[in-house]
């Protein structure tokens, strides 16, 4: 168990060299997710320069579905238009566009395939600081129990299948959900659970069992549902904008409430845990006091690496 302990409200506070590091994280992801829409946009380029004039792009099936999204139609609006359709909106993009764009169709034809790209690049970019705060406490909690020596499965959001860990690269990624033992008791930690006690969505769940009791799609039949099985619950809220904090503080106080209620009339009381990136003055000083009170179990900020791991040895012990 890590010996670290929250002394006052200050150490909560995000200082403001996390904040500017945290920002350079979340753009550097930014430029890693982006890098496959460029290599597509070059291979596209490189195939459309066959064309002599727009027109003759027509004559290249190859790149037809690529014309498609430089035509302004996105994965999810192909699904509902017809080939017709389909026909229509690269007609206009020849017309509209290329055309006017005389010798240089093929550049401004890139252009407009990598604006709907980017589109689809902004959805990701959207819910990625609150990914990088998940990769980043499923990183320290997974290395916790390698330094422990804790056996551990997680569970691939890819295969959806229980897997052995390992030391693994970016092991984290692939995490939604961990399951160890206690002094050999089995635990399971799930990721964006819906609990049916409060009936709401929770970002993390500990649970008094092994990974074979939880059932999907068996209403009834997976531990999930029993609410005697619940050992933790806990917000994370990755984001690290300053300006967002107090929102997301907001957020995450109403789910503890929510999840404190919905316990209370099953007559439990699961301990309860906060970690957040972006944590401010006024938040830090509510955060503090519901631990004081005893209110909330746990909390740390999650750019200070002694507290994620302070409260990743605690919630591995439970």
């Amino acid at each position: 168990m890590s010996s670290f302990k929250l002394r006052s409200y200050q150490e909560l506070i995000t200082p403001r060299e996390k904040t500017r590091s945290g920002f350079i994280s979340v753009a550097l992801e930014k430029n890693r997710q982006a890098t496959p829409f460029i290599e597509e946009a070059k291979v596209f380029r490189s195939m459309a320069k066959r064309a002599k004039k727009p027109m003759d792009l027509l004559n290249i099936p190859a790149i037809r579905p690529s014309l498609l999204t430089a035509s302004g139609v996105s994965a999810k609006a192909k699904s509902h238009l017809n080939e017709s359709d389909h026909q229509e909106a690269i007609k206009g993009l020849i017309d509209n566009f290329l055309d006017p764009a005389g010798d240089e169709f093929v550049d401004e034809l890139v252009y407009r395939f990598l604006l709907t790209k980017g589109d689809a690049l902004g959805g990701i970019m959207r819910n990625l600081a609150g990914a990088i705060g998940e990769w980043k406490f499923t990183s320290t909690l997974i290395s916790t129990m390698n330094v422990k020596n804790t056996q551990f499965h997680y569970l691939d959001k890819n295969s959806k299948k229980w897997l052995a860990g390992c030391s693994r690269i970016d092991l984290e990624k692939c995490v939604k959900g961990l399951t160890w033992k206690v002094n050999g008791k089995p635990r399971t930690l799930l990721y964006n659970l819906t609990v049916p006690a409060v009936k709401k969505n929770v970002d993390l769940c500990l649970l008094d069992c092994d990974e074979s009791k939880i059932i999907k799609g068996k209403k009834g039949k997976s531990a999930h549902e029993d609410p005697d099985r619940y050992l933790a619950l806990g917000e994370l809220k990755g984001g690290i904008d300053p300006a967002g904090a107090d929102e997301h503080w907001k957020t995450a106080r109403t789910a503890l409430d929510r999840i404190r209620i919905g316990f209370s009339k099953k007559r439990l009381q699961p301990n309860t845990f906060f970690v957040g990136a972006a944590i401010e003055k006024a938040m830090a000083e509510e955060i503090f006091h519901q631990v004081k009170q005893k209110t909330l179990t746990n909390a740390a900020n999650l750019t200070d690496e002694d507290q994620v791991v302070a409260l990743s040895s605690w919630l591995t012990s439970l």
